[in-house]
């Protein structure tokens, strides 16, 4: 069953799902508190609304499903069932197959649900699929034949098909305003309950152990409740903007006068009529002043304006963290049934805003940590009795904000973390030496778990992670300009604590000068700042330290950790080092920087795909002059700091080999585009070569004459002289015969790479399938 009408499937999607979700979370309290049926008139409102929605809409298979459970609810209110775990497992399947019904009724994609075992299950009459069943591929909806009637329905060889329960008359449940209808209406005759945006509530419910796929879609929400207030408000400051469009307009006509004025006074300059030269001089300095009064007013009104709408636009992407952590109590409550475990899954702070893409981007790696606690971290309840625990663990999943955080933190109460087992690891991947760990703190180790395929189990289940490491949890994270700490107490538990930005649109940063050169810190990150004498400067086992609240604190110098340090070195004069101290978790660290500039708020720039993972950057942004901004990553940084520290302690060759230094290979870029020049530049500085810019293929050409260079990166279309006619001109010259030349452009058609060969290019990368591992294996290649 497809349904045909656009917005009649997209309101019923949204409805069913809201239905299902409310349906779950009332069971799986019912199950926790089987006395307590008050629960039960809520249960019942969303049942027989789930029903009418399908009735009218003719989607009969959900119809006949939810009834059936309807009918059943109704008896466990009227004491004629008891609400036990088997009955708990009958609903819970027969929500599983609805919401596949109603995906087939929204996507046309057939669900593969058998309608009539599943109602056989539902009333008793078959058993619930096993886990191994439930992971196999779906029975056809197909009925299976109805056998004759028999005096004794037991006798009959397969189950008989359910009589289904007359759907009327029936009693409407408690504050039900759902009307069925025979047919559906036409589209007009159905209003839309509530407006909503283009962009989601909640997804359905999480998939079961024995259900979860790899690769499967993608968390998505892609529609927002929108209150009529917020509405109200935007159309308010719309009405606005239209006010200060006439204003301005009008300000364009009294500039056309002061222009009209100043024409007439240069035509009279040369005249002698002092009294009209003074007069069209009073009319202009008036005219003048009026016109800068204005602007000022207009250009406030704007200003005002835009930061009430940006305010606005971002309150409607701001979703409760409820959204994404109702997902998880049936997944707790299957993965416990499953391996004999007692949990409790505890929820806090579901209220809790954050950016619709934070919840997209969080589901999986929550759902990772939360598998990891169940599979790894809870014992068995013989094992927690054993140890003095209560029998029943508890999973706390809570979330709260700060000024400009949001803090999800994931806990349990179970073994711990095993950190000389942590050790061994580390030291049999190669990752640490027994020297290197001696000296890291315990959350420096337990932070180890994060590295891509670290893994202290020795057996790969299907719960936790199916041989898939934290890494994935932590590159989530990252992707969100995020921060990801774990906190462990053997046979206590374990903590993960997430740290997000409330908003992914703007952000928070100092500004400091490095190199000559403007870089953001996000000031969440940031402590203090404070001037350091050079000689207090001292060395702890090869680490540059200072002293501060009696703890010694790493220092770096940034541009040394940017690799800048070519463009401007550092000065030799003692003076007090600007030094910025940055925390993340428990680790601070601090780094010098050449000035610091200001604090403010600025507009992140998606990174682009050309330029996917930079090293040390989370981002860009374009500061009010004009300037290429680029937004630091903190957590980079502690590493780089961390990485310099242990080759800093790395006893040096004496061999004569080593000290003759090596040849750092020079780049000419030629690139017309600011932001993308700046990006490559560091991509190639990054991995070693020395690199000098052009801003056009002129520009390049002149420049190639100023120096000995191994290789030229250029852009084909550019001002003056394009990429095409700058290799010709290159290839002209016998001495530049041999030196490679790379063309980097978003002109992909073979004819546009025959041209290029044609040209004299060494390598041809269309930027449609450009990344930097590319561009620098190329030049490994060619250099």
């Amino acid at each position: 069953m497809f349904i045909e009408d656009e917005e009649l499937r997209n309101l019923y999607k949204t409805a069913s799902e809201e239905h299902l979700q409310k349906l779950e979370a009332g069971l799986l309290q019912l199950e926790k508190q089987p006395d307590q049926l008050s629960s039960l008139d809520e249960l019942l409102r969303e049942a027989h609304s789930l029903k009418g929605d399908s009735r009218m809409l003719g989607v009969n298979s959900v119809e006949k499903l939810i009834h059936q459970m309807e009918h059943t609810l109704g008896e466990v209110q009227r004491g004629e069932v008891v609400m036990t775990p088997e009955l708990s497992d009958r609903f819970y399947h027969g929500l599983d197959a609805i919401q596949k019904l109603v995906t087939e009724a929204v996507t046309g994609e057939p669900s593969g649900v058998d309608t009539f075992h599943t109602l056989a299950q539902l009333m008793g009459a078959a058993p619930p699929p096993t886990a191994e069943q439930a992971a196999a591929p779906p029975l056809p909806d197909v009925a299976p034949p109805v056998p004759e009637p028999a005096a004794d329905p037991i006798e009959a060889a397969a189950p008989p098909r359910p009589e289904p329960i007359p759907p009327e008359p029936e009693p409407e449940p408690p504050g039900s305003d759902n009307v069925a209808a025979a047919s559906p209406p036409p589209p007009a005759a159905t209003p839309a309950p509530t407006i909503t945006t283009p962009v989601t509530p909640v997804t359905s419910s999480p998939p079961t152990p024995a259900s979860t796929k790899t690769g499967a879609e993608p968390y998505r929400i892609e529609t927002i409740r929108v209150a009529t207030s917020h509405l109200d408000d935007l159309i308010t400051q719309t009405g606005e903007l239209t006010v200060t469009k006439i204003r301005i307009a009008h300000v364009a006509s009294e500039l056309d006068a002061v222009v009209n004025a100043w024409d007439e006074l240069k035509t009279r300059a040369g005249t002698q009529n002092t009294e009209v030269n003074q007069a069209l001089t009073e009319r202009l300095d008036h005219l003048l002043q009026q016109l800068k009064l204005s602007t000022q007013e207009n250009a406030t009104r704007l200003d005002m304006i835009a930061n009430n709408l940006e305010d606005q636009i971002r309150t409607l992407r701001l979703l409760p963290l409820s959204n994404i952590f109702q997902l998880f109590p049936r997944m707790v409550r299957d993965l416990a049934k499953q391996q004999e475990k007692q949990i409790d899954l505890v929820i806090e702070g579901g209220d809790t805003t954050a950016d619709k893409r934070i919840l997209e981007e969080m589901k999986d790696p929550l759902m990772h940590i939360i598998r990891n606690a169940i599979d790894h971290g809870v014992e068995l309840p013989r094992d927690r009795t054993q140890a003095g625990k209560p029998a029943t663990a508890t999973i706390h999943l809570k979330g709260h904000q700060t000024t400009s955080n949001v803090i999800i933190e994931v806990s349990d109460d179970g073994r711990g973390l095993d950190l000389e087992r942590i050790k061994r690891k580390a030291i049999e991947r190669n990752i640490q030496t027994a020297e290197e760990l001696q000296m890291m703190t315990p959350g420096q180790i337990y932070n180890l778990i994060f590295t891509p395929g670290f893994s202290t189990q020795t057996l790969i289940t299907e719960v936790s992670g199916r041989g898939v490491g934290l890494d994935v949890v932590q590159t989530n994270v990252e992707r969100l300009k995020g921060s990801i700490q774990v906190q462990s107490t053997p046979g206590q538990g374990t903590t993960f604590r997430i740290q997000l930005g409330t908003t992914l649109a703007t952000a928070n940063v100092l500004l400091v000068e490095v190199a000559g050169l403007t870089h953001a810190l996000p000031v969440e990150f940031v402590e203090t700042s404070l001037l350091v004498d050079p000689d207090t400067i001292f060395t702890v086992e090869g680490r540059d330290t200072i002293a501060l609240d009696n703890q010694a604190i790493s220092v770096a110098h940034l541009a040394q950790l940017l690799e800048l340090e070519t463009l401007a070195p550092r000065s030799e004069t003692k003076r007090n080092l600007p030094c910025v101290l940055l925390r993340i978790s428990e680790e601070r660290f601090g780094l010098f920087v050449d000035r610091l500039i200001d604090t403010q708020d600025v507009v992140l720039k998606p990174q682009s795909q050309l330029l996917k993972r930079v090293r040390n950057i989370a981002g860009a942004t374009i500061l009010g002059t004009g300037e290429v901004c680029m937004i630091l990553n903190p957590t980079d940084l502690l590493k780089s700091v961390q990485r310099n520290q242990r080759n800093a302690i790395v006893p040096l060759v004496t061999s004569s080999t080593s000290t003759t230094p090596q040849h750092r290979a020079t780049i000419l870029l030629a690139e017309d585009s600011i932001t993308i020049r700046t990006q490559e530049k560091r991509i190639l500085e990054g991995a070693g070569y020395t690199v000098v810019t052009a801003v056009d293929g002129l520009d390049g050409f002149n420049k190639l004459k100023t120096g000995q260079f191994d290789a030229v990166i250029s852009d084909v279309q550019m001002p003056n002289l394009d990429g095409l006619e700058l290799a010709r001109r290159i290839r002209e010259h016998a001495e530049y015969n041999e030196i490679p030349i790379i063309l980097v452009t978003s002109l992909s058609s073979e004819d546009d790479r025959r041209r290029g060969a044609e040209a004299g290019a060494s390598a041809y990368i269309t930027k449609g399938t450009f990344d930097q591992e590319v561009l620098l294996e190329t030049l490994q290649r060619l250099v």
